[in-house]
């Protein structure tokens, strides 16, 4: 089945649409200072002798971003981690079922995750990361944030499941 053409998006596909190019955008920026802040490990320690301290605090705080965003976008186009063969093997009602229910557990993860999220980042704000002057609360914040993310893009692909629109496996 041919993908949707934009045109035929509601305003709430194309904004779900481009939260995701957002979340890719971000994610690409932060692979890029992530490269970026390893580069200047290797050369402050191999080249001045002079090991940079904050780089691990810093790249930690990266990968956490990359992980949780990314994770937001897999979910949105259809590429997160799951166990496909139980639905493959199965009859097309069967099928069905596990495609609902795959979008419903993860829009309950995504609530869950907004939820707890949020209480550790308030739990962690008025601490510091070590070596880096920002709240260890930017740690947490991706959690919530990309719970929000995936709550919205499983309601989207809910809404499309009950219009009989999301047949495509991937976006």
């Amino acid at each position: 089945m041919p993908k949707q053409s934009s045109i035929n998006k509601s305003i709430f596909d194309k904004i779900l649409d481009f939260l995701c190019q957002v979340n890719v955008v971000f994610t690409g920026i932060a692979l890029v200072f992530l490269t970026i802040i390893f580069g200047w490990l290797v050369f402050g320690r191999y080249v001045l002798n002079a090991t940079p301290t904050w780089v691990e605090q810093a790249s930690l705080l990266l990968v956490v971003y990359i992980g949780f965003f990314g994770g937001a976008v897999g979910v949105h186009k259809k590429t997160h981690l799951g166990v496909a063969v139980f639905k493959e093997l199965s009859p097309r009602p069967v099928k069905l079922v596990f495609e609902f229910l795959n979008h419903i557990l993860l829009g309950i993860f995504g609530v869950v995750m907004t939820f707890y999220g949020y209480q550790l980042m308030i739990f962690k704000w008025a601490s510091k990361i070590p070596l880096l002057p920002i709240s260890e609360g930017f740690r947490a914040l991706p959690i919530m944030l990309s719970g929000v993310l995936i709550f919205l893009f499983s309601v989207g692909h809910l809404i499309h499941f009950f219009k009989g629109t999301d047949q495509n496996e991937t976006q």
